[in-house]
């Protein structure tokens, strides 16, 4: 029986179609809860470019796929991607960049932009399952293709699930014994890693309003100034990380927006921020969301507000905490496939920047997990921030609207990723 490695090699296919079908998502992006055209030529492409043997399951928590690739006895394997875009300008200038716009949730039209790489784990997915169909002889089991929808709200696994995903009464996919996922990360493109343990930190994401009394800006003495009561509030909120939270663990607490009016000369009643939280253990991140109560309310008492302030949760995440022993066989695996001397595979890659709700799929049916990253920095500019120093500085992260894989080496390595990732367990001894 051929290696994994030599499989992935005969029968990855010709990757110029897909450099095109990359194009295309990028340039139609769509927004989370709103990816239907997107989950359309997904399903189109699965049927009828790869293999009418997909049992193909749509509308699965709103947008979601599962696609189902029957191979005889053997274990079930889920390999997922995310499908949803960002409400960010796209400012890359590259000619299949986004000129979308679409209403957002709250009916406020925005640009629409593929800032943070789904539309290239949706069209690596498509490659590798096109290549194990192509392997079909040389591995057995089922194959699973969850396409998540929602991510970027951290609500796309969740209605899946509870949509019935793995309910024999509603979708009746089965579940799998190993969940698999991959995200493009700004490191020098080629680059493939793992990490035991720890691969992202949750979130916990809200909006929080101030309550004042406003009226007109030349008469501060009658009114209850809720810019004030906003500004003093958001510099304690920079307390909690530096005064209260264990300088070894990764904790972050931001505030994203302030909205309270837009005249010179009126002062408007509320004042909004917008907060977002990421903390790496359970306990910790308890503790920062108490102490983000105890210091809005106590800032609230202190400015004299006309009522408590008002929280409304807008997003969550889970811990993502990869299974040891499912990572330690891909880690054989990539070792094999992505010779380490070429620096190209990693099993110590830095922890993912933001969060994910990939886990659900694995968590919620008890599955252990393993969740990969690979880098989409183009080697030229990687290469020449790396000796200038200004990695930081120079080298678009996600959700920027300059972020954007080079299509290649990236395309390869995240289809090799995932097909090598199934065959180490569908992979026929």
């Amino acid at each position: 029986m051929a290696s994994i490695s030599k499989l992935v090699t005969q029968h990855r296919p010709e990757l110029t179609e897909y450099l095109e079908l990359y194009q295309y998502f990028h340039a139609n992006p769509e927004l989370s809860n709103q990816e239907h055209e997107t989950a359309a030529h997904i399903a189109k492409h699965l049927k009828e470019k790869i293999s009418s043997e997909f049992d193909v399951r749509t509308g699965i928590g709103g947008t979601g796929i599962a696609a189902l690739l029957f191979n005889g006895e053997g274990p079930t394997v889920l390999l997922r991607a995310d499908i949803d875009a960002l409400p960010v300008e796209e400012r890359t200038g590259l000619p299949y960049a986004s000129k979308k716009r679409m209403k957002d949730a709250d009916g406020v039209e925005k640009p629409v932009m593929h800032a943070c790489g789904h539309d290239m784990h949706i069209t690596s997915l498509l490659a590798a399952a096109e290549l194990l169909v192509s392997a079909k002889s040389d591995w057995s089991g089922t194959l699973l293709l969850a396409f998540q929808p929602a991510e970027e709200r951290g609500t796309g696994a969740r209605a899946m699930v509870d949509d019935g995903m793995y309910s024999p009464e509603k979708h009746a996919v089965p579940i799998p014994d190993i969940c698999l996922g991959g995200h493009v990360m700004p490191h020098r493109a080629g680059v493939l890693g793992t990490r035991r343990g720890l691969a992202a930190t949750s979130a916990d994401s809200m909006r929080i309003t101030l309550h004042g009394r406003g009226g007109h800006a030349s008469q501060p003495h009658h009114l209850i100034d809720p810019v004030v009561m906003a500004a003093s509030t958001i510099l304690k909120l920079q307390t909690i990380v530096s005064r209260e939270i264990d300088p070894s663990e990764h904790t972050v607490v931001t505030v994203a927006s302030i909205q309270a009016g837009d005249a010179e000369n009126i002062i408007v009643d509320d004042a909004r921020i917008a907060l977002d939280v990421r903390t790496s253990n359970a306990a910790t991140r308890e503790k920062v969301k108490r102490s983000i109560k105890r210091i809005v309310d106590a800032e609230a008492r202190a400015a004299n507000a006309v009522k408590e302030p008002t929280y409304l949760v807008t997003r969550n995440f889970p811990l993502t905490i990869n299974d040891d022993e499912v990572t330690a066989r891909l880690e054989q695996t990539f070792r094999a496939h992505f010779p380490e001397d070429e620096h190209n595979y990693t099993a110590d890659i830095p922890m993912l920047g933001g969060s994910e709700d990939f886990s659900i799929l694995a968590t919620a049916v008890g599955k252990p997990y393993c969740f990969f990253m690979y880098g989409g920095t183009p080697q030229e500019v990687w290469d020449r921030c790396e000796a200038a120093g200004t990695l930081g500085e120079e080298v678009p992260i996600n959700h920027s609207g300059l972020f954007y894989p080079a299509m290649m080496p990236t395309l390869r390595v995240a289809v090799d990723a995932y097909a090598a990732g199934a065959l180490t367990w569908l992979a026929k001894k």
